[in-house]
């Protein structure tokens, strides 16, 4: 009987996987005729894809230059380091100013500019007479010591924008220049510049002559430098450089 009852077992135990096999079948069938099954993977299997993507998309950014300021960032502009032929120079040196006389050892200043700050005795030097008024004298007169004309020099490149003829101060002479002063000569003889011509440092605009203002310094030269057309007189010394 035992012999019996094991081969009973093994002839009967296939049906049992094949019962089984048949079971999940029928659970796999009766699972993908529900109507909500394909929706619903096909939504998972999206998700997964778009997650993948973004992964991707995240582990492929690069870091910024470290070379690139934050102002660049802001403006789409790259202000970093920048190399070759092409590359712009933004600290171009700027042009000095000259003095408005070519020897400069060979003049004398006959007459100071005004300075608030200095003695009573300098700004007492620095009065111009005319008639019975003292006014401040808000420029500087050069003068050769043989009383001779001389050469009168552009002390900067700049546009010339105005060129009068004054019963006081005799001809006027007036240069703009691009970093926004205004360079003025006057007592002038011989003017050879126009009005709007365009000039460079160390050009000959006129020679020194006289003026009815300060008549008794004979030929002279006076030179003034203002902030802008029509703006405040400044010393000249501050600006000019050696010569």
């Amino acid at each position: 009987m035992s012999e019996q009852k094991r081969d009973l077992v093994q002839e009967e135990a296939p049906k049992s996987t094949e019962g089984a096999q048949s079971g999940t079948s029928s659970s796999w069938k009766r699972l993908l005729a529900k109507k909500w099954v394909f929706p619903a993977t096909y939504i998972a299997a999206a998700a997964i894809i778009l997650t993948l993507m973004w992964w991707y998309q995240g582990s492929s950014i690069t870091k910024p230059d470290k070379n690139v300021s934050l102002d660049a960032t802001k403006s789409g502009t790259v202000t970093g380091n920048v190399s070759g032929t092409d590359a712009v120079a933004t600290n171009a040196k700027q042009e000095t100013m000259q003095w408005p006389v070519k020897e400069r050892s060979e003049l004398d200043v006959v007459l100071p500019f005004f300075d608030n700050k200095a003695s009573n005795e300098v700004r007492q030097a620095a009065m111009v007479e005319y008639g019975d008024t003292f006014t401040p004298h808000m420029g500087m007169d050069f003068a050769r010591h043989d009383n001779q004309a001389f050469d009168v020099l552009a002390v900067m490149g700049g546009k010339v924008t105005a060129v009068q003829k004054d019963p006081v101060v005799g001809n006027l002479v007036e240069i703009t220049h691009s970093n926004g002063l205004v360079s003025v000569y006057q007592s002038l003889a011989e003017v050879k510049v126009a009005k709007d011509a365009e000039v460079k440092k160390g050009d000959v605009i006129a020679k020194a002559g006289r003026n009815e203002l300060e008549k008794d310094q004979g030929n002279h030269l006076h030179f003034e430098l203002r902030q802008g057309q029509g703006g405040p007189a400044v010393n000249p010394e501050q600006y000019l450089g050696d010569h």
